[in-house]
């Protein structure tokens, strides 16, 4: 669904849950930085000591690659509920990265 979900859609769909549940009390800025980082600390330790070989194995079990996907759509609903309690265009942040990226890291020939 990635060509066909646009970012603004699934901004819309966290925050939507987000009201529906009387959660945004709890969305300081301040805990949704540290919720990213915990999160991607439980996307970390998903395959914490194991070797590229053990990484892809472990992959290769649904359970295990569901709870990978799992860690990644928290990291990625925390930093879409943050670009919104920061009214930022999470697009255009991204786009805007990349061009700062492409000058820092040229293509070499």
């Amino acid at each position: 669904m990635d060509s066909t979900t646009s970012i603004a859609e699934l901004k819309s769909k966290v925050v939507k849950f987000r009201d529906e549940r009387g959660l945004k009390k709890f969305h300081e800025i301040k805990d949704l930085s540290a919720a990213i980082a915990i999160e991607s600390a439980e996307l970390q330790e998903t395959i914490l000591w194991k070797s590229d070989d053990e990484i892809k194995k472990f992959l290769t079990n649904a359970k295990n690659l569901e709870g990978v996907e799992d860690e990644m759509a928290d990291i990625a609903i925390y930093l879409l509920s943050l670009a919104d309690v920061l009214g930022i265009d999470f697009s255009d942040s991204i786009l805007k990265k990349l061009r700062r990226n492409e000058i820092k890291h040229p293509i070499k020939k």
